[in-house]
């Protein structure tokens, strides 16, 4: 047996109805920000510490990320391989 629903709703409607947290606040906060940067200048300094919160794969994260996976498939790490094709 299919049961189907069609609920009409708000984002926010369905996010207090599963209980999820309203990040508006922290988006708001966010955003101020990064026009902050944008609107007084964006140096190089900036613009790596901006790219490295960003992204947990720039400064080491791709080699713990690359290390996990290979533990999780049960895979050599690239140090210990030959380096034969």
């Amino acid at each position: 047996m299919k049961v189907h629903f069609d609920i009409e709703c708000t984002p926010e409607e369905a996010r207090t109805f599963l209980g999820l947290p309203d990040l508006k606040p922290v988006h708001d906060i966010y955003v101020d920000r990064m026009q902050a940067l944008i609107r007084d200048g964006l140096t190089g300094a900036d613009f790596e510490r901006v790219m490295k919160s960003w992204s947990p794969l720039l400064g080491g994260g791709l080699e713990m990320w690359a290390n996990a996976m290979q533990q999780m498939t049960g895979g050599s790490s690239p140090s210990s391989s030959s380096g034969k094709d």
